[in-house]
């Protein structure tokens, strides 16, 4: 029986009961970490066969990001442009020869830009802004050329000046040439008021 005085007030019994127990918890625990081996299952045919040549075709060619349609056909400057077949009314010349001809140096442009404008009608308006301003680049030319030519009487140096100065404008005139004839844009904004009164003036004789 146990008094006041004890130092282990549980029951006297209880080392041996809780060792015995201990015991018994560690044999349950080693029977249950046994493992069991699943069952064998030998492979199939399904399991092992290779890919086809059918099935692996589609990644001989990965996508690298661009939609490339398999009909798709680049469409050419020539299929756009139509001034090179297009035939000028009263002249017979393709537009883009007769844009060209007024920019021609040496005053062959200048004879070819005053016909343009005598021959064909107003609602070739294109062909006709081109006639009318490369006419008044060949005449702003002229007068400035006769200029320098009458300067160059009195002092040499004019006459180097006139020199680059037709070497200037016969390259530019060349320029203006190459650029109407492949149908791009070309503006002389010095010679607007000269390019509006040749285009109003001189026109079709009915």
């Amino acid at each position: 029986m146990a008094t006041k005085y004890d130092t282990n007030p549980l029951d006297p019994e209880f080392p041996e009961k809780a060792k015995a127990a201990a015991e018994n918890l560690e044999t349950q625990n080693l029977h249950y970490a046994e493992t069991q081996a699943f069952p064998y299952v030998a492979p199939t045919e399904e399991q092992t066969r290779r890919f086809a040549s059918p099935e692996i075709t589609g990644y001989q060619n990965p996508y690298n990001g661009q939609y490339v349609p398999a009909q798709y056909q680049p469409v050419g400057f020539a299929n756009v442009d139509q001034s090179m077949s297009r035939k000028v009314a009263k002249v017979g010349l393709p537009e883009n020869i007769a844009t060209a001809l007024p920019y021609i140096p040496w005053y062959f442009g200048m004879v070819a830009g005053l016909l343009i404008l005598l021959l064909v009608p107003k609602s070739e308006a294109k062909v006709r802004f081109h006639a009318a301003q490369g006419l008044a680049a060949h005449i702003g030319i002229l007068i400035v050329t006769t200029i320098l030519g009458v300067i160059g009487n009195i002092a040499n140096i004019a006459d180097v000046g006139n020199l680059i100065f037709q070497i200037l404008t016969t390259v530019m005139l060349i320029i203006w040439a190459v650029k109407a004839w492949k149908g791009k844009p070309v503006h002389i904004e010095s010679v607007d008021s000269l390019t509006n009164w040749l285009e109003e003036k001189i026109s079709v004789k009915t």
